[in-house]
């Protein structure tokens, strides 16, 4: 009898623990719900629990989920994906009304660095963020190191006196504040991330791409492949292509990245003789330009537009009539946004398609010896910091901080460069690659790995 006792007894204990445990489940979920929906969609409480259904359905709607109004599974698994700070209803600035920059030149700061990621990897990450939306736009960024800039960015933990703490590892990533004065534009990243510039924990760059979409002044997407979608999914740094729903969001802001328009000096708009897909072409220079691709050739300038599939011809004085033809050498440094032309011993100076006051200036002021009269080709190197000028079967390593040669130049290009050969005539820096030509080749260049890493076509940024 006992025993018979002690069993029913047990099968109810083991048939009421589950039921339990599942209350428990459902009590914790729905208050980590109520905290998500306070958050990000202005929820309050009521006696009827009429708003909480509501503001669910709301959240659903916004991701696309389907609207039940329920706790479902697949509700609460979006809830807990790590994400954005930035609301999804209302607007989290103090700043009201559609807001955007009244200027299209802005300045940025890095006011910190983080243990996880070297610096080198912040600024790089940092800056590539910047030239997802200047690539589609006629935005400009411009980095600053002292002062205040209109964008400040900063890695900061839990309570950081924007009455918007972080909530450490997972969960919020990162805010930014709408364009305005004082704080407006200025992106804040959780500090106790584990940051990364790969896959393995959290990529800065496609988090900063997001955030930098807020400080510009666009609003979340339903958009799930969108880069400015709430919540945080890996891609693929070197293969990302800002998608469609976000270019329409930005433009609908800024505007399309205009067009440069060559100057009257040339009677028609574009060269009449084609000569980008000429089987024994060679390029005299070649440099990128906020996101376009230049080719120069005697004369000639192949622009390559991002996004477009053929590269467009013009003689070179339609459109800087005060630039010499047969330009010999040309580099893109970002971080000041300059482009850098070359021709003999002299060389000019650009920002965007407007050659800056001063120029031109004499290359022995970089501290080349008199013996270089020619530069044959430029590229800089975003990861080292550093731009190499390609003289004859030499090299020389010049550090842009310091504004100085580095003291082991010139290199042989075989010592720097192996398996390229011992001459460069042209060179840019794209993803992260150089692109090296020497003779009817073209050479892809890990300086990471310091090796070649393909063999390409020589006209195949062209289309051809």
């Amino acid at each position: 009898m006992k025993s018979w006792i002690l069993l029913v007894l047990c099968i109810a204990c083991c048939t009421a623990f589950p039921a339990r445990l599942q209350a428990d489940i459902n009590k914790y979920n729905e208050e980590f719900a109520k905290d998500y929906l306070k958050k990000f969609y202005k929820f309050k409480e009521d006696v009827h629990n009429s708003a909480f259904l509501d503001t669910i359905r709301q959240m659903q709607d916004v991701f696309g989920l389907v609207v039940n109004g329920r706790l479902d599974e697949e509700t609460m698994e979006l809830m807990k994906q790590p994400r954005c700070g930035v609301p999804d209803v209302g607007s989290f600035s103090i700043f009201g009304g559609n807001a955007a920059w009244k200027k299209k030149d802005l300045t940025y700061r890095i006011q910190n660095y983080i243990p996880q990621m070297t610096r080198d990897e912040v600024d790089q990450a940092i800056q590539k963020a910047f030239k997802v939306w200047s690539d589609v736009t006629s935005l400009t960024f411009t980095r600053i190191y002292d002062g205040v800039s209109d964008i400040e960015m900063l890695f900061a933990s839990k309570d950081h006196k924007d009455f918007l703490p972080f909530d450490g590892p997972s969960g919020v990533l990162a805010h930014a504040l709408a364009p305005g004065d004082n704080m407006g534009g200025d992106v804040h990243f959780d500090a106790d991330e584990k940051w990364t510039s790969g896959s393995a924990g959290v990529n800065l760059f496609l988090v900063a791409a997001h955030e930098l979409g807020h400080s510009l002044g666009l609003d979340h997407s339903k958009e799930s492949n969108a880069l400015m979608y709430p919540t945080y999914r890996y891609i693929n740094p070197n293969t990302f292509q800002l998608p469609q729903d976000d270019i329409s969001g930005i433009q609908s802001l800024y505007g399309p990245k205009e067009t440069i328009v060559p100057t009257k000096a040339s009677a028609s708009t574009k060269a009449n003789i084609p000569i980008n897909c000429q089987e024994q072409i060679s390029f005299n220079a070649a440099t990128t330009l906020r996101g376009d691709i230049l080719f120069f050739k005697n004369r000639y300038l192949l622009r390559k537009i991002a996004g477009k599939p053929e590269a467009e011809q013009y003689e070179i004085n339609s459109f800087w009539p005060s630039l010499p033809t047969d330009i010999d050498a040309a580099y893109e440094y970002q971080k000041k946004d300059r482009v850098l032309l070359f021709k003999g011993t002299k060389y000019w100076v650009l920002r965007g398609y407007t050659i800056e006051e001063g120029f031109p200036k004499n290359i022995f002021d970089l501290g080349f010896p008199l013996s270089v009269t020619q530069i044959d080709a430029a590229v800089h190197n975003e990861e080292t910091g550093r731009t190499y000028f390609f003289v004859n079967d030499r090299y020389w390593s010049y550090n842009e901080e310091k504004s100085q040669m580095d003291k082991d130049s010139p290199q042989r290009i075989g010592i720097g460069f192996p398996g390229v050969g011992n001459k460069v005539e042209a060179a840019f820096r794209s993803n992260g690659m150089l692109y090296l030509f020497s003779g009817n080749q073209q050479y892809e260049f890990s300086t990471t790995n310091k090796k070649v890493t393909r063999l390409l076509k020589y006209t195949s940024w062209l289309n051809c």
